[in-house]
């Protein structure tokens, strides 16, 4: 079947926006061709620094026919509706069905040429595609992330004929800019228009161009006795950057192998786009650069090779100076600056912020077997290197450069370490830090970022989360369940909100008191507009502390309406974290409505639950919890259940009934002991016990008996049923 190629060729297009296209490009002309009921065998988009392409094979050469039925108005409805039915559907009455006294239209349609359409569906996909910027240019309205040279469009190997803002349609594409032919290069389908391209020194699949950077680079490199420091990220980038990319290796002044390597690097990345390399043979780097041109040099690269050292040279003698003045500077200068930076109008300044993260990792230290002392020392320093000179120049290396200038100063490995990582994990890749100090910074600081925003009510909404607290509240859970960290969140999470609340309370107090006093020295005390200025002030603190005025203390039912939406959302993330690890959520739900918050022990109890659940025993005892939950609440609406002591040994007592008592009585004592020492597989095991109980009691036993006592009875068994499953979790909550 025929195939349709095409390609749109500007101006070069940034790297960061070139997959974001081609992914765009591929749903918005599907959607279209889908729509008019076009199907086809494949459909593959390219992007690169000067095109984007699309090839679909096995495309129809026309849309097929179309029949649709219209539902219309009863044949009995007023004239008027009628006669709008006909205007909206172009027909006469006579060419109406009805039935069951419902009129019906069919609408019958020919299929468009594949052609019409695809001419149709470029416009709009031109006109309307979602660059993140995009620009006008020339005299004409076209909007485009850079100026558009040339459209491609060819269908069953001839050219599709349109017209877009004065840029027709052709068969014609163009080589690299500096190493092609310099003609246009016509072709006929996709295998011509690839290889022509190659010749031309053009890639167009970036898999193509990063597997040819990584072979010559790593080559490059060997030939030197060299390795070549990989980085996907940058890697991703540079493939945008060439069309033809060729790896050049250069080298630099061995002196700047003094500055930490994360400083090295990340002035090569970030300003110059260079690969750091490494010698096999030693640590850290060794004083080369891997760059990746566009061209292929005729002598070699070494001309490119000295330029670019020259400006890398340029580039981390700025780089030595921070580093050099910042030592000069160090971290009380750093530390007494931090009063004066906001960290959020409703939360204080930094500074405030670190003596509240400093108390939090103190009391968290013994939990997690850290020294307290220095888990305080460390969050003391946690935040004073982004007063850096090296920070405010690569805002990246926060944290890393704090660990660096608290080795420097003399203060513990332990120390220097958290302050360096304290902010990790940043993200489901990033790696968990397990040493106890550090353990506890991050907690805290994680703890303090949540606490602060929900209680000013900033909670991320849909997909927005500017302060990035589904990230922090991964953050916990990663570095508890990854360190088997046994610290209650909620507990925790009110410790931090009281320091919190009692910062806010003095800000408050204080900021009233000084313009109190400011009126008085002015003679101004008098003006009622400034009093009430005053007055609001003290109303909007006592409010945000949930109080009526600035002089009370936060009562214990704000902290604990905050934390439980903190505790919800925790238990949002952890669902989420579970799931990716192939857990359901509603198992999750179950244990967390058990209302516990150590993790470490909540997510055993979901793997406990989820091997119980797979088995038939736990199946079947799931569906009998959710059949004598039914029955409980049935009676619920009627009135109080009986609740109380089971009797056994009643006259004319069925034997499953009497068999079902002793077994709830055995399985919550085993229940029980297993939960006390935390064996939620013997939990299990004993639950699993009462499937053939519970099986043959409601095979063989009416519950709903005529004569009360009875029924009173089996209720109160059920009921007991339910309690001591409860104790292991929720089964209300899981499907199935």
């Amino acid at each position: 079947m025929p195939q349709l190629l095409l390609e749109i060729f500007s101006e070069e297009i940034p790297a960061r926006m070139q997959q974001g296209a081609a992914r765009d490009l591929e749903r918005m002309v599907s959607d279209r061709l889908k729509a008019a009921g076009l199907t086809w065998d494949a459909l593959t988009t390219y992007a690169g620094p000067r095109r984007l392409t699309l090839v679909i094979d096995g495309l129809p050469v026309a849309t097929p026919d179309r029949e649709e039925e219209v539902k219309g108005p009863r044949a009995s409805a007023p004239e008027q509706a009628l006669e709008g039915f006909l205007r909206k559907t172009g027909l006469t009455r006579d060419q109406l069905t009805e039935r069951d006294g419902v009129l019906f239209a069919v609408l019958s349609s020919k299929g468009r040429a594949t052609t019409d359409l695809v001419a149709e569906t470029v416009d709009h996909v031109v006109r309307t595609f979602p660059w993140p910027k995009s620009m006008r240019w020339g005299s004409g309205t076209l909007r485009w992330v850079r100026p558009i040279k040339r459209i491609l469009c060819i269908f069953d190997g001839k050219v599709v004929p349109f017209e877009i803002d004065g840029i027709p349609s052709d068969a014609i594409t163009e080589g690299h800019r500096f190493m092609g032919s310099g003609q246009p290069l016509k072709v006929s389908d996709f295998v011509d228009y690839r290889a022509q391209l190659e010749k031309n020194f053009v890639l167009i699949d970036a898999a193509d161009r990063k597997l040819r950077i990584l072979e010559q680079a790593k080559a490059a490199c060997a030939a030197r006795g060299l390795a070549l420091v990989d980085d996907d990220g940058l890697l991703d980038e540079v493939a945008g950057l060439a069309e033809w990319p060729t790896p050049i290796l250069g080298d630099m002044d061995p002196q700047f192998l003094a500055l930490p390597p994360e400083v090295v690097r990340l002035s090569m990345k970030v300003h110059q786009k260079y690969f750091a390399v490494r010698d096999p043979s030693k640590d850290g780097l060794a004083p080369n650069f891997l760059v990746v041109a566009n061209v292929e040099a005729t002598d070699g690269g070494k001309a490119l090779a000295a330029g670019n050292s020259r400006v890398l040279s340029a580039r981390l003698n700025d780089a030595r100076f921070f580093w050099d003045e910042d030592q000069k500077v160090g971290f009380d200068a750093w530390n007494a600056k931090l009063s004066g930076v906001t960290f959020h109008a409703k939360l204080g300044t930094l500074a405030e912020r670190v003596e509240r993260i400093a108390a939090l990792a103190r009391e968290i230290a013994p939990l997690v077997g850290a020294d307290a002392d220095e888990a305080e020392m460390a969050a003391r320093l946690s935040k004073a290197d982004l007063l850096s000179g090296m920070v405010s120049e690569f805002p990246e290396l926060q944290g890393i450069m704090g660990g660096y200038y608290a080795r420097l100063a003399g203060h513990s490995d332990a120390v220097a370490d958290a302050v360096r990582d304290h902010y990790k994990p940043q993200g489901p890749a990033d790696t968990v830090p397990t040493a106890p100090v550090t353990v506890a910074v991050a907690l805290a600081d994680k703890l303090d970022t949540l606490v602060g925003f929900f209680a000013i009510d900033e909670k991320p909404t849909g997909s927005k989360d500017p302060f990035a607290l589904r990230r922090a509240a991964l953050g916990v859970i990663r570095l508890m369940l990854e360190n088997g960290v046994r610290v209650s969140i909620e507990r925790q999470s009110i410790h931090a909100g009281r320091r919190l609340m009692a910062q806010l309370l003095n800000s408050a107090e204080a900021h009233v008191s000084g313009r109190l006093d400011f009126l008085r020295s002015t003679g101004d005390l008098s003006d009622d507009g400034l009093l009430q200025q005053l007055t609001a002030l003290s109303a909007k603190a006592a409010g945000l502390l949930g109080v009526q005025t600035v002089d009370q203390t936060p009562p214990v039912e704000w902290e604990l309406q905050r934390s439980s939406g903190l505790m919800a959302f925790f238990a949002d993330r952890l669902t989420v974290l579970l799931r990716d690890r192939g857990q359901r959520h509603d198992l999750v739900a179950a244990v967390f409505a058990l209302g516990d918050d150590d993790l470490v022990r909540i997510v055993r109890r979901v793997e406990a639950l989820a091997a119980f659940l797979a088995t038939d025993d736990g199946a079947n005892l799931l569906a009998g919890y959710k059949r004598a939950s039914n029955i409980l609440r049935a009676e619920e609406k009627k009135g109080p259940v009986p609740t109380g002591m089971v009797q056994t040994g009643l006259p004319n007592q069925p034997e499953p009934e009497t068999v079902l008592a002793f077994a709830v009585g055995a399985a919550r004592t085993a229940v029980e002991a297993a939960l006390e020492t935390e064996d939620f597989a013997a939990a299990m095991t004993a639950l699993a016990r009462l499937r053939a109980p519970v099986d043959r009691f409601f095979e063989d036993v009416l519950v709903n008996s005529d004569v009360p006592a009875e029924r009173d009875n089996r209720l109160k068994l059920l009921g007991q049923v339910r309690d001591v499953m409860g104790r292991v979790a929720d089964f209300g909550q899981i499907a199935g």
